[in-house]
């Protein structure tokens, strides 16, 4: 019987985060050991000031711990600069956010090159790769419409095509949902499981929303800046 490998892609290590207000420390994270396998769907679930949303963003390389170590395929992101560390998230990571974070003025097709843009992508191969995508997510017909032209549901949807246009390992989604009414929540949801099914694509979302986190494979409970619980379903 052939048992599949799943490579451990990032990894996180007696990470802690603390943030200063005026000489005050506040401490975000603490301690944290944290993995994530390829084809991972996992939920980070807490409430408001639990420290999933800075989780999040050292996960992704947004941000660096106060202390502890971050590998991604085993390297130590301590040891790049800035600059090793724009490339390595441009590669390996697709972003979504709560607000979209779409450029108004362009249109969806647009706002989906955005990445391909920044990585020197000829443009005739960026206007390819994003119709393919807003193909796949359902927006064929919305392509040259902007973000104020669409619906909320839509925008997100713009999004998910955005954060698969570089061919990401992973996606890291900061509550995706949180400005969608609840049907629409579920379609994006479905469509990010879709992803991980069939294209295999890594997910890693950050939620307040238990709904969202019974339906991952992983769940980890973060309390108060720590990991107080794990579920995986099979």
């Amino acid at each position: 019987m052939w048992v599949k490998y799943l490579k451990t892609i990032l990894k996180l290590e007696n990470v802690s985060k603390t943030y200063m207000m005026g000489e005050v420390p506040v401490p975000a994270l603490k301690g944290i050991n944290f993995e994530v396998n390829s084809e991972d769907f996992t939920v980070i679930l807490g409430t408001s000031g639990s420290g999933k949303t800075t989780l999040l963003n050292i996960i992704a390389l947004l941000d660096r711990p106060t202390e502890g170590t971050v590998f991604v395929d085993e390297l130590d992101a301590s040891e790049l600069d800035d600059k090793e560390l724009a490339n390595l998230r441009l590669k390996k990571f697709g972003f979504m956010f709560q607000t979209f974070q779409l450029v108004p003025w362009l249109t969806a097709l647009k706002n989906v090159e955005v990445p391909l843009t920044i990585a020197g992508v000829a443009r005739e191969e960026r206007e390819e790769r994003a119709k393919d995508l807003l193909n796949l997510v359902g927006l064929t017909d919305r392509m040259n419409h902007r973000p104020l032209q669409m619906s909320g549901g839509e925008q997100q949807r713009v999004a998910v095509a955005r954060s698969l246009v570089n061919n990401p390992e992973v996606i890291v989604a900061d509550e995706p949902t949180g400005n969608l009414d609840s049907k629409t929540g579920t379609e994006i949801i479905s469509l990010l499981h879709k992803l991980n099914d069939e294209k295999k694509v890594t997910i890693v979302i950050v939620t307040h929303d238990a709904a969202i986190a019974s339906k991952a494979k992983r769940t980890v409970y973060l309390k108060d800046g720590l990991v107080v619980k794990e579920e995986v379903r099979a």
